[in-house]
């Protein structure tokens, strides 16, 4: 093989690899799982079950615990359509109307992110050994920025973490998904905010904050 042959070889696998490179994605439209959000730079953690339905732009996200032989369950409710979220805690049968930022709405990658990088999770030695996913990066509103990443394939959620100046770093962790929802019901308000009025504050919360409002008063229950 001449010199010729092999500047050519080498410019189609240069072509094959641009026209490879990972784009922004976006996940099954009705999923349900787990996550885990570290909040307050480490100082708080919560756990809990998370769906979301794309159709109507809508996120569940519960989080339970357990003192001494009493429960108690802390959830949120995000209505990205409306600009809203309920912040329902049912040990009281209470309810906080919330603004919401839709600028960064979870599971796509924004068309605006930046790729950082592709990896194999775990190893790539077998068919089954890994999962390859990509790692993207991007601004949030008020001089925040953030990452998260997604599989290559199927374009599923793992993790998303974020930092602003006011809040700090906020880590969100998935698991466990499943495509589709199984409760018709999970996304309607509770009768008892029906009442409740959106409270007044400079600036919504951005899914990062409420999340992370969401992990310190789950700690505090416990």
């Amino acid at each position: 093989m001449n010199f010729i042959s092999v500047l050519s070889c080498l410019s189609l696998l240069l072509v094959a690899a641009v026209a490879q490179a990972p784009k922004p994605c976006v996940s099954p439209p009705l999923m349900s799982g787990g996550l885990t959000v570290m909040g307050g730079s480490g100082i708080y953690m919560s756990t809990g079950t998370i769906s979301y339905d794309a159709f109507g732009q809508r996120v569940r996200v519960r989080n339970y615990g357990l003192t001494g032989n009493q429960s108690t369950g802390i959830d949120q409710l995000m209505l990205f359509n409306q600009k809203v979220y309920y912040e329902i805690d049912w040990s009281k049968f209470s309810c906080n109307k919330k603004a919401l930022d839709t600028s960064f709405i979870p599971m796509h990658v924004p068309a605006d992110a930046k790729l950082m990088g592709q990896v194999f999770l775990g190893s790539s030695s077998s068919w089954g050994m890994g999962v390859l996913s990509n790692t993207w990066y991007g601004s949030l509103p008020n001089n925040g920025m953030y990452s998260t990443v997604f599989t290559e394939i199927g374009c599923i959620p793992m993790t998303y973490t974020s930092f602003t100046p006011e809040s700090g770093w906020t880590t969100i962790s998935t698991f466990n998904w499943v495509v589709g929802n199984s409760n018709p019901m999970e996304y309607i308000p509770p009768f008892f905010c029906a009442k409740s009025k959106l409270e007044e504050t400079e600036t919504p919360d951005t899914i990062f904050t409420a999340l992370q409002s969401l992990a310190r008063k789950t700690k505090k229950e416990e």
